[in-house]
């Protein structure tokens, strides 16, 4: 559903002792997620504590204040800058005479918004189901300023009011649908893995890039625009890399802070396309101020997927054109000195970070020296097709070869890497 006009929004976030947390750069970032959603952030509460409150998250006092300030703008949304409880969501309902939604509902929301396909849609909807459940009981109010607009769109809005029993019984279906899905995907990763094709996936923080990437390495024409989540549903693209080898590139959902844990179970058989990868270029908006704790953020999230990913992690800083710093980049390249660095946008960069690709690729592959009988027709045939052979010698039983093989090809080989005398032929 898209908005007639903008929902006038006010923003209330906690500057908390906790380390590390920066509650200007959350706030900005919210605010981000407020605009993408089509709301115009018109004011902000800013509160210093140790640990939200249990009943209001912000104290009594700061509550009435933002009663106050929904009043003063004639505000229609209030978005919290953290996941609120019901009970939380109940007591500042009282209070307030504005829609209340937190950062996790805005997030649910944008995504709603942008999902295309059918499987992005499910896992949207299975995320929303999940996250209106513990919350049916007791919204009061809300349900009768929930006539549309952020925080109500998507799949999932004609199910705000029916009860519990249904909504698991729509969690079934759903999570019923998105299992047949996986193993569609699962079928297709084992295709490609079968035909030995090399597998690019692209990841990084939401709106680094990535789609513009793609586009530039692939000659595709995808959608691309300077918001965030801008692409949410997978795409798989065939693209050259240097010497003729071709690739597989995949540009997946970019991850952000406080990414809500409901869609990265409902969107795990997508994600499950990144630990299928044989090459993650983990890319990296080079002209955010916060890069670097973007680059911890994305990097905490892939090894919750795949604890081995930093195996095939390459770091590609973008925007290269925006970050005019030289002792910066002199930095990195000394911090991560097999990073690549370019610009999606002007191509600057492009054909070294295709080197780089390639190298990863061939440092995956195994040198081999096998003694493969002549009845092993098939297993040579593929050997010729999918593996650079370096040299071959005719024994009188055996063929003697060497030769740099993909790690499956390695295992249908190994027991022909014994010495003549004990090999199985």
């Amino acid at each position: 559903m898209e908005l007639k006009q903008e929902e006038k929004a006010i923003m209330v976030g906690l500057e908390t002792s906790r380390p590390g947390e920066a509650i200007d750069r959350s706030m900005e970032e919210l605010a981000l997620l407020a605009e993408t959603a089509g709301a115009e952030v018109v004011d902000q509460i800013i509160q210093k504590r140790d640990a939200p409150d249990p009943a209001n998250y912000i104290g009594k006092g700061k509550t009435e204040e933002l009663a106050a300030l929904v009043q003063m703008h004639e505000a229609e949304l209030v978005i919290f800058n953290d996941e609120l409880s019901p009970s939380q969501i109940r007591n500042l309902d009282r209070v307030i005479e504005a829609k209340v939604i937190d950062r996790t509902n805005l997030i649910l929301d944008i995504f709603a918004r942008r999902a295309l396909s059918r499987e992005g849609k499910l896992q949207v909807e299975l995320a929303q189901m999940h996250y209106l459940l513990p919350r049916l009981i007791g919204l009061g109010n809300q349900l009768s300023r929930l006539g549309g607009g952020i925080g109500t769109r998507g799949p999932g809005e004609t199910q705000l009011e029916v009860d519990r029993r249904v909504i698991r019984k729509r969690i079934a279906d759903l999570k019923k649908e998105i299992s047949a899905l996986r193993k569609h995907r699962a079928l297709h990763r084992q295709r490609r893995k079968r035909n030995r094709q090399n597998i690019v996936s692209l990841v990084g923080y939401t709106n680094a890039g990535k789609s513009t990437l793609l586009n530039t390495l692939t000659g595709a024409e995808l959608y691309t625009e300077d918001k965030l989540f801008a692409t949410l549903d997978p795409t798989v693209r065939r693209g050259e890399l240097n010497g003729g080898k071709e690739a597989l590139f995949t540009d997946t959902v970019g991850f952000i802070e406080k990414l809500p844990d409901q869609l990265i179970t409902a969107f795990q058989a997508t994600l499950e396309e990144l630990v299928a990868a044989d090459v993650l270029l983990h890319v990296v908006d080079l002209s955010h101020p916060e890069y670097l704790k973007q680059i911890e953020i994305v990097r905490k999230h892939l090894a919750a997927i795949d604890p081995d990913y930093y195996k095939h992690e390459i770091l590609v800083f973008n925007k290269i054109d925006l970050a005019d710093d030289s002792s910066e980049k002199s930095f990195l390249e000394r911090e991560f000195p097999s990073a690549s660095f370019i610009s999606a946008l002007t191509g600057e960069g492009i054909e070294g970070l295709k080197e780089n690709i390639a190298d990863h690729l061939n440092n995956r592959r195994h040198n081999l020296k096998i003694y493969l009988p002549y009845s092993e027709g098939k297993l040579y045939s593929e050997l010729q097709q999918h593996g650079d052979v370096h040299s071959v010698v005719s024994r009188p039983d055996y063929l003697e070869i060497v030769a740099a093989v993909d790690p499956e090809l390695a295992k249908k080989l190994e027991p022909y890497t014994a010495s003549p005398g004990n090999n199985p032929g």
